[in-house]
């Protein structure tokens, strides 16, 4: 859940991923995950890749991979999840949930790199939601931040984690 950016022109595009190569392009996330990490901050630098033995999905591997970079900050933490926020240094196919589920913390609700099994069934999806996003107007050269509250669905999950 959460923001998306989507350029109208050529020029926008260009704009807006040439931010994002120079790592000028703010994108901050909240996610639930599961466990607690041993560090409440820290930065997860690991390549992604596709993964060999499935081409759908993402891996960290060395082999024909790209460089990948995840800072993470411990917000709550709750029996045996954590609420976290994540800011993307780069911006691969699945960063997150890859990172995120290599040092052993899926997102709770990803079937894809998690638990093939939700411990919530009623929760649609993972619990993933791009909260920030910040830019520099191509047009206006003005930075820009955008922020959209946390859905429903997310702060029910978090309320039930808390009793």
């Amino acid at each position: 859940s959460g923001l998306l950016i989507v350029a109208k022109t050529d020029k926008a595009h260009i704009g807006l991923a040439e931010q994002i190569k120079e790592h000028s392009f703010t994108r901050e996330y909240n996610a639930v995950i599961v466990g607690h990490l041993k560090e409440n901050q820290g930065t997860i630098n690991a390549p992604i890749g596709r993964n060999p033995k499935d081409r759908k999905k993402m891996c960290v591997t060395q082999t024909n991979s790209k460089n990948a970079v995840t800072h993470y900050n411990t917000i709550q933490d709750y029996e045996g999840y954590s609420h976290i926020s994540l800011k993307l240094e780069t911006g691969r196919t699945h960063q997150i949930r890859v990172h995120m589920s290599s040092i052993g913390h899926p997102l709770v609700g990803d079937e894809v790199y998690g638990p093939a099994k939700c411990p919530f069934p009623k929760l649609q999806g993972q619990t993933l939601h791009a909260k920030t996003l910040g830019f520099i107007h191509p047009r206006t050269n003005e930075y820009l931040e955008v922020n959209a509250p946390i859905p429903e669905y997310f702060t029910s999950l978090i309320n039930k984690l808390r009793t």
